[in-house]
């Protein structure tokens, strides 16, 4: 996520439900329910650098047409400083979504960029929820705005299903979320400032969606897309036994988590993973199993990058899953690997069994401290509470997600294509963590290897950080993914490629 579990259909974790709104009319209907916003000040010293700064929480309501009845109140977080001077340009805003469908904007807000920070590093279910300044915060150079979509965090739907089945779908989803984007622009005179926008995980599926729904729907450009442990194609998730290419996307993630188990990581040891599954190990792979020459030489290499036992790999011809993954690394140890982040483990709950089911290292550890950070932000600092709970991950939201119509898997390599060539000035930035194994950073690799240039290749960047779909709970990966994002801000709003 989210930090959420997309497979071939993604699906979130279980979280309870949200209630369903008895059915009204009238007046009570339409009722604001969430608590009027809040604005405290705020002055923080994060990095060697003091930030002085005003924290917004609310919601935005969202109504059926024009004066129709009120179908959701969309809440929100919002940190904003004042510009550098009179004379100075407008500052940049961000608006932040983490994924699922149905994850909340936590991950991201104090997890990533917010000015307070949760340490996640080792985390686990009963952490002490304590925030410490965030010497990595991004507010120095942009506002944040975190939006929780209908159905996550505080955000509500109000009505009957069909509310439920136009904001719980793929175009419904984007285009709600558009108007608040536009509201909030407009309720805050923002017009001028430069947009970007981040989304992590689906929300990195999201986000280029939204970029369109704004410029078409909404009249608010986007300058930059930053894309946070994305899914650019679901075709390129999920592994079957008949399509090579599903087993090449995984192995270099695989292989970055052996590496991290062996103390033997570098870039060039990971580049070199990545050259045998482009190239070796596809040209084997479309051999078949049938081939045994190449299931043999696929047992040598990959037993040797994934660290497996040879005997296993050659049982499976090569091809190794996530699962198997997960458990097979360090079976010896009684541990299992965490999906997110393959170098995170926890205690196989029944180790001596063929099978288990276990929850997920990452996950599942980081979601009570997370619900009960956010909590206590709300209530605290930003002086906004109510008695509703917070919906960190909802699996009602997942659950229920329209997909749509298409018999093709859902992709938005289409909106970037359009994106980058259609405005000049647009920039994206894809993000991601090398032990992935969710959304595995090698298959967005092979999908931007095959866009066009549009004008200069800086305009379509890739960046892989050590650690997992969270990679940003590393202190170091979360430095480097700052002095990124600051590179790739200061370049967006130069602007202009080349015509």
């Amino acid at each position: 996520p989210a930090p959420d579990r997309p497979a071939a259909r993604p699906s979130a974790r279980p979280s309870t439900p949200p209630e369903r709104p008895a059915a009204q009319s009238g007046r009570d209907a339409n009722a604001r329910r969430l608590p009027s916003d809040s604005t405290t000040e705020h002055t923080l010293e994060a990095g060697g650098r003091t930030l002085r700064f005003k924290a917004t929480a609310g919601s935005i309501p969202l109504f059926e047409g024009d004066g129709g009845p009120l179908r959701a109140e969309v809440a929100y977080v919002a940190f904003t400083m004042p510009a550098a001077g009179p004379d100075a340009p407008p500052r940049p805003v961000t608006f932040l979504f983490n994924g699922g469908p149905g994850a909340a904007s936590a991950y991201l807000n104090i997890g990533a960029v917010g000015p307070w920070r949760l340490p996640l590093d080792g985390a686990t279910a009963s952490t002490a929820p304590v925030l410490v300044p965030n010497a990595e915060t991004w507010l120095d150079f942009t506002d944040l705005v975190f939006i929780d979509p209908p159905g996550t965090g505080y955000s509500r739907i109000v009505g009957d299903d069909s509310a439920r089945r136009h904001f719980w779908s793929v175009d419904g989803d984007a285009e709600a979320l558009a108007v608040v984007v536009r509201k909030w622009i407009d309720q805050n005179g923002r017009q001028r400032a430069p947009k970007f926008l981040v989304g992590e995980s689906y929300g990195g599926f999201r986000v280029p969606k939204l970029a369109r729904a704004l410029a078409t729907r909404e009249g608010v450009g986007v300058r930059g897309l930053v894309l946070v442990s994305p899914v650019l194609d679901f075709a390129m998730l999920g592994q079957r036994r008949h399509l090579p290419q599903s087993w090449v996307t995984l192995l270099p993630s695989m292989a970055a988590a052996a590496l991290e188990l062996k103390g033997a990581y570098t870039a060039e040891a990971l580049a070199e993973a990545e050259r045998y599954a482009a190239t070796d190990y596809l040209a084997d792979l479309m051999r078949g199993e049938r081939d045994q020459a190449a299931v043999d030489r696929m047992t040598t290499r990959v037993a040797a990058l994934t660290g497996l036992d040879a005997a296993l790999v050659k049982r499976l011809a090569g091809r190794i899953d996530m699962r198997t993954f997960q458990r097979e690394l360090y079976r010896d140890r009684g541990l299992v690997g965490s999906a997110y982040d393959a170098t995170v483990t926890a205690f196989d709950p029944t180790p001596s069994a063929a099978q288990t089911h276990f929850p997920d290292p990452v996950l599942d550890a980081t979601k009570a401290p997370l619900v009960s950070a956010m909590t206590e932000l709300y209530r605290g600092p930003l002086k906004w509470s109510h008695d509703q709970p917070y919906r960190i991950l909802n699996d009602e939201v997942n659950g229920q997600w329209n997909w749509g119509r298409s018999r093709s898997s859902p992709q938005v390599v289409d909106e970037l294509r359009t994106i980058l060539s259609g405005d000049r000035d647009a920039r994206l930035l894809v993000v991601h963590g090398a032990s992935d194994l969710v959304t595995p950073y090698f298959a967005n690799k092979l999908i931007l290897d095959q866009l066009p240039v549009y004008g200069s290749p800086e305009r379509a960047a890739l960046k892989v950080y050590r650690g997992g779909h969270m990679f940003y709970s590393e202190d170091v990966s979360r430095a480097a993914f700052r002095t990124d994002a600051e590179a790739f801000f200061r370049a967006a709003l130069k602007g202009g490629a080349k015509r």
